[in-house]
């Protein structure tokens, strides 16, 4: 599997969640997220998208992943902190990326009172967990 072939599978992952309206058929789309993949050989490499639903104030523990992840909040904000990049909050629409084993130290709803909800596309060897503790 060569790169275009993995961020057109993303992309048409995403495209099924309708994140985003086009006004009109003639207008160029803006993009939602870009970032440069490194350079990985993804041979016996699997997908798995999951559906992470954070109550309001919920968070989750410091953890990494082995493989390439993709967060695209589908719902309310999420704050989250990858590596020594700033603490963020990503709204509705918005996503982030991670490397393979990069420290993701903070990972909460925003909000005290409304629930969040995050589509993560995870990019890992076959047979091998998809997250580990920090």
């Amino acid at each position: 599997m060569n790169r275009r072939i993995l961020l057109a599978s993303i992309g048409g992952l995403l495209a099924g969640f309708n994140v985003r309206k086009v006004q009109s058929a003639n207008r160029e789309r803006d993009p939602i997220f870009q970032h440069e993949v490194p350079d990985l050989r993804l041979h016996d490499w699997s997908v798995t998208t999951v559906e992470v639903d954070y109550a309001p104030g919920e968070s989750s523990k410091a953890h990494r992943h082995p493989g390439l992840t993709f967060a695209y909040v589908l719902e309310g904000e999420i704050t989250s902190k990858v590596d020594d990049e700033a603490e963020k909050t990503y709204a509705t629409g918005e996503m982030w990326m991670e490397t393979p084993g990069q420290l993701h130290s903070v990972s909460r709803n925003a909000s005290p009172v409304k629930p969040a909800k995050l589509l993560a596309i995870l990019l890992a060897e076959k047979g091998k967990p998809l997250t580990m503790p920090a």
